[in-house]
């Protein structure tokens, strides 16, 4: 166990000054996916050259091997005989060397990503999503740290997808660090953009929250997975019906689609989820985040019918394709209630969605070695997917789309899943279906917080402190939200014995723009009566205001402008001047590289009025932002939320659309 004085040293070296010896790579760690070899052999000396200038030149001649091996085995350089000594985890505040308590805090948020209780693949710095990454290489993370550690009040740290560009002057009300991850020219945004350009070590996919530090392990998508769950069931079930011995069937484990099967026990339905990689499911039925593990057919379809049967709430990881599992389950007559995916179908073609009929380990190879078979294998795979859930539907599943682009690579691969029309999909997204109308449009999205002292007594009350302010909120709500308060009331409350901690300290609700301000003063008032320790504010980027991503977070935008994304820029922009003390803007994260553009930020709470006076601003902002551009699209539940605010609010004036009626729009002839 290292001293407190070793860490630090650590962490104030960057690059040490001692060339560190070869390191083995541990056995049984979940190693991320071999990437395609997709460099020529100029841009492959280019990329080598590009890796060694974070290192004295004495170095490169023994380096410049070794990189070369490391990019010609997995197609990347992750440097990872640099991965430093210590244990990556998230410590308490305290334990940062930092000048400033700013700084301190963005150290705990970027360890807790990279922690392995937390992140999908952390020896190669990727959170989740198979490729969500926090830093493209290990020497990245060490001068991040570096840099953090010298960070005073009045400077900034910029980050150029993982590449600390450095600190530069700027002011106390300035953020402290700025993140751009993927940011590409629009004609350079394809999926082998990415491919290419990371391989050369110039670029990255920061995910949502991953390459913004504000992951916080499959409890972050938990509670929207919940809320989902939980309502697509009273779409489909009669008033007062349990969806107790009701069927959930969905795929994926690793990441955020971990958060599935804890979900489903809490909207207490059977869950079955499939996950193709062992080490993923095995490790979430480790952590408690799904009940059972089953790795054969027949024994899946006797337990599903036994738990059927006796109504149970219960969640089965499958170690198989989730292809398989449609298809026996239509043979076998078991039916389905709700139906959807989550396996990482933003990156299709690099471990993201597995064939069917096909090992793992020979699909890993075939990425690696063979690309073009394995696309057309994964494409086969999608049709039959498609083909095995229309069935389904027509037996009157619920089926919706999760956002991970199912539908859209679907339909790349001729699967039938389009609409008569011909441009919309046959089945909705969950966005467009719930999460849309019932929260995003009214400003509830996932607004979470870290406790930076690590202490579970802190998030107890900090637990405890939300539920009261919700609790008076909803006193005085109008009908229109009070589902969305009484839901979230009730998670809060049962959070704690949810066993939701991954990782740090934090915790998720949803929460409209009155609800997350007066829980950050309420926890800054605490914070100053020292009867906690400070907090870190953030959302998911999978919200309101921050994502413009036309096939999940703005799918429900019919006015034209869901393939814009002026709303992620401006969120980013707008909460840099008002208070944050981190924000991020990335390319992709989701529904992939060039689908959507996302942006977050963090917020450090340290119980001063300054603190108070930017949560208010920032806060405020990074919410009715994004309700004022779904209210200018003729969203009703906008235009109320909105009208509801300014009211509120003197100082907010917000455009308003005018209805034009339509018969006048109708009886026009082009």
């Amino acid at each position: 166990m290292e001293t407190a004085m070793n860490f630090h040293d650590q962490i104030k070296q960057g690059i040490p000054s001692v060339l560190p010896a070869p390191k083995p790579y541990p056995a049984d760690a979940n190693r991320a996916p071999k990437r395609k070899d997709i460099l020529s052999a100029a841009e492959k000396q280019l990329a080598v050259r590009n890796a060694l200038r974070y290192f004295p030149t004495e170095w490169h001649q023994e380096l410049a091997a070794e990189f070369a091996q490391e990019l010609q085995d997995f197609g990347r350089i992750y440097m990872y005989r640099f991965k430093p000594e210590y244990a990556m985890k998230a410590r308490s505040i305290s334990d940062y060397p930092a000048r400033c308590e700013q700084a301190a805090a963005i150290m705990l948020m970027v360890d807790n990503n990279l922690d392995p209780a937390v992140a999908q693949h952390p020896e190669e710095l990727i959170t989740y999503g198979g490729n969500g990454a926090v830093f493209q290489n290990w020497a990245q993370y060490l001068l991040t740290m570096k840099y953090l550690s010298e960070m005073e009040a009045d400077q900034t740290l910029h980050l150029y997808s993982g590449h600390p560009m450095g600190l530069f002057p700027s002011s106390k009300d300035a953020p402290r660090v700025v993140v751009t991850n993927g940011m590409m020219i629009p004609n350079y945004s394809k999926p082998d953009d990415w491919e290419k350009f990371n391989a050369l070590g110039v670029t990255q996919y920061g995910q949502m929250t991953a390459g913004s530090f504000m992951y916080i392990g499959p409890q972050g998508i938990v509670h929207g997975t919940t809320i989902t769950v939980m309502n697509a069931f009273r779409k489909v079930l009669d008033k007062g019906v349990s969806p107790k011995g009701k069927i959930f069937l969905t795929a994926g484990l690793g990441g955020m689609s971990g958060a599935q099967p804890k979900a489903g026990n809490i909207a207490n339905c059977i869950t079955v989820c499939a996950e193709v990689n062992p080490k993923a499911a095995i490790k979430r039925h480790q952590q408690g985040w799904v009940d059972e593990l089953i790795d054969n057919m027949d024994a899946l379809i006797a337990r599903v019918k036994l738990a059927q049967a006796n109504e149970e709430v219960v969640s089965i990881a499958f170690i198989g394709n989730v292809v398989n599992v449609w298809e026996a389950f239509d043979e076998q007559g078991i039916f389905v209630h709700l139906g959807s995916d989550q396996t990482s179908l933003h990156n299709p073609w690099s471990g993201g969605y597995y064939p069917v009929d096909i090992s793992y380990e020979e699909s890993n190879r075939l990425i690696r070695e063979e690309p073009e078979l394995f696309k057309t294998k994964v494409q086969a795979t999608l049709k039959r997917h498609a083909a095995a859930v229309n069935r389904h539907t027509a037996k009157g599943t619920y089926f919706f789309d999760y956002g991970n682009a199912f539908l859209l690579e679907a339909s790349r691969a001729g699967g039938d899943v389009m609409a008569p029309n011909g441009i919309d999909f046959k089945y909705p997204s969950y966005v467009q279906d719930i999460l849309g109308p019932m929260c995003f449009d009214y400003g509830f999205g996932p607004f979470r917080w870290v406790c930076t002292s690590g202490k579970s007594e802190d998030l107890d009350k900090t637990d405890a402190i939300a539920a009261e302010v919700l609790m008076k909120i909803m006193m005085e709500s109008p009908e229109e939200i009070q589902q969305q308060m009484q839901d979230n009331i009730t998670w809060i409350k049962d959070a704690k014995q949810n066993k939701l901690v991954v990782g740090s300290q934090a915790r998720i609700l949803y929460a409209d723009a009155q609800g997350r301000m007066e829980i950050a003063k309420a926890f800054n008032d605490a914070i100053a009566r020292g009867e906690i320790g400070p907090v870190v504010l953030g959302r998911d980027h999978h919200d309101v205001s921050g994502t413009d991503s036309p096939f999940r977070e703005t799918s429900n935008i019919y006015d034209g402008s869901r393939f814009t994304a002026d709303m992620a820029i401006h969120n980013v922009i707008g909460d840099s001047f008002r208070g944050a003390t981190w924000v991020s803007i990335h390319n992709g994260g989701g529904v992939g590289w060039g689908e959507v553009i996302n942006g977050g930020f963090g917020m450090l709470l340290d119980g001063t009025d300054d603190a108070e006076r930017r949560l208010k601003s920032m806060l405020l902002f990074d919410v009715n932002n994004g309700i004022a551009r779904r209210s200018w699209a003729r969203n009703a539940e906008a235009n109320f939320a909105i009208k509801r605010e300014m009211a509120r609010t003197p100082k907010l004036k917000v455009t308003l659309a005018n209805q034009v009626d339509d018969d006048i729009i109708n009886k026009l002839s082009f």
